[in-house]
């Protein structure tokens, strides 16, 4: 019934009609944008793929740096900008542990307040350890080879060789219980500057068993024994450049001059000169040797 009931009302003659949506310049800009951000989506799409590649990266980890159940495994050459902190670097077995820096290569040892306890310094002039004790180690690792420490330097191998033409070099003191220089080599024993003395508690034992043994010096050579004797064994003892005393009496012979026998005499500072030699001992008639020393 109402649908069929006629509307008195009329409609107005101009009417507008709004159109809902974006037309003209602003539709031309929104597919722009779109277009333009499609495009920046493929781009980092495809550099991100790129990348993924250039580093190798996989499941496993990225290009040479491996994730294992053991820790990170390095392939190759590592380059490493800053610290590195780890518990443990080894090598495979097949090759070697290459530690390369432009400068120093150190290795720092720190205790729980981050104080450097121990270092090792590998640089283009020297290789310097700073350390409580410093010990090498057979391959076994028991046996002590070498130890330094503030207080001593004890070296545990069987024979200490030198083979520098100079030969060893102390500033101070020595103590070992047996040098030996090598198969038909000669042993020196030298102090250029100063005096060379050798001490034992139970005796110095020196043996030249295929040469000689000769032992020179500038000024004076002592051989000191203060509780016992001084044992000189040998078919000939030869002493040479001994002066030649005279008997200082007025009624001495003119055969001294041909005499050809004489007799080796101290005197009171311990100098030893030869004396004519006679029935009885003429070393009292020529003291006047000792007067002139």
């Amino acid at each position: 019934i109402l649908a069929t009931q006629h509307n008195n009302l009329q409609r107005p003659e101009n009417q507008q009609v709004y159109q809902v949506g974006i037309y003209g310049w602003r539709k031309r800009w929104l597919y722009f944008f779109v277009l333009l951000l499609m495009v920046t989506m493929i781009v980092n799409l495809a550099l991100t793929i790129w990348i993924l590649k250039v580093m190798k990266f996989s499941v496993d980890g990225m290009g040479n740096l491996k994730i294992t159940n053991k820790g990170v495994r390095l392939e190759g050459k590592s380059e490493f900008l800053l610290p590195l902190y780890v518990k443990e670097v080894h090598s495979r077995k097949d090759s070697p542990l290459m530690l390369q820096s432009d400068r120093n290569v150190t290795v720092n040892a720190r205790n729980n307040l981050g104080q450097i306890t121990g270092q090792l310094t590998v640089g283009s002039n020297a290789v310097e350890a700073q350390c409580r004790k410093f010990e090498v180690k057979a391959q076994d690792g028991k046996k002590l080879l070498f130890s330094a420490d503030e207080s001593e330097i004890a070296i545990g191998v069987d024979k200490l060789r030198v083979t520098g033409p100079e030969g060893a070099v102390f500033e101070q003191s020595v103590e070992t219980p047996h040098i030996r220089a090598e198969s038909s080599q000669e042993l020196k024993l030298e102090s250029p500057t100063r005096t060379l003395t050798m001490e034992a508690p139970k005796g110095v034992h020196i043996t030249a068993a295929e040469g000689d043994l000769k032992a020179t010096c500038r000024r004076e050579l002592q051989l000191q024994s203060t509780d016992g004797e001084i044992f000189l064994n040998a078919k000939t003892i030869r002493l040479g450049n001994i002066p030649q005393g005279f008997s200082s009496s007025p009624s001495a012979s003119p055969l001294n001059l041909r005499q050809t026998v004489y007799e080796v005499c101290v005197c009171p500072n311990g100098k030893l000169f030869l004396s004519p030699a006679a029935s009885g001992s003429t070393c009292q008639s020529n003291s006047n040797v000792c007067l002139r020393i």
